[in-house]
């Protein structure tokens, strides 16, 4: 089974495992979507979650972020951790943003605290654009599953898949794999390869 092959047969067990995983973020517009994954690193999405209603009650406008004090965004997201690093971030992007969010990976890239993975999110989640988020859980299983070789670093790793994965599936590949290695792929604890839908062409149980 070449890599492409594999990759094939995953998304499609994927698919029926999980058929209604989306993001984990809870957003309703692409701005807010942007400051919640900022805030998610190194932190989990169910604190962003917690966390997020807060700063968009007190400032519910790019326009509103834009004006606050950095050291106001900072009280109500330091319980994500690195609350300094962050609220500048938040601070700064929404000052350039001032306005809609780019629909374009590039100029997404040049705002403050946006990543690829961040970019990526938006162009999938919110555009609908071929997407490859390379967040840990992808990074962790795409590796245990023979998709690709000890590669550890987001963009390679990224780069990689865009070899083997479908540009349509990507966006939704991801987000299953976050439900996959949370419920069953696991990190902290010896991964659940019992009960896996994939055990029997995972090049880690192989």
């Amino acid at each position: 089974m070449t890599k492409k092959q594999r990759a094939l047969e995953i998304i499609d067990r994927l698919k029926k495992e999980y058929p209604d995983a989306d993001c984990t973020l809870d957003y309703d517009q692409a701005w807010k979507l942007l400051i919640s994954v900022r805030l998610a690193a190194q932190c989990t999405d169910a604190r962003v979650n917690q966390i997020v209603p807060k700063l968009f009650e007190k400032y519910p406008s790019v326009e509103a972020l834009a004006e606050a004090e950095v050291a106001d965004i900072e009280e109500i997201v330091r319980p994500c951790g690195l609350g300094k690093s962050k609220a500048r971030d938040i601070s700064a992007c929404m000052k350039m943003l001032r306005g809609n969010v780019p629909k374009d990976f590039n100029a997404l890239l040049k705002l403050p605290g946006v990543g690829r993975k961040s970019a990526n999110l938006i162009m999938g989640d919110v555009f609908g654009e071929p997407a490859i988020v390379t967040d840990t859980h992808c990074i962790r299983l795409v590796n245990r599953m023979g998709l690709v070789d000890g590669i550890k670093e987001p963009k390679k790793v990224e780069m990689e898949l865009w070899k083997i994965i479908p540009p349509e599936e990507g966006s939704d590949f991801c987000h299953r794999l976050v439900w996959h290695g949370r419920e069953v792929c696991t990190a902290r604890t010896q991964p659940y390869c019992d009960k896996c839908c994939l055990n029997d062409i995972c090049k880690k149980r192989i």
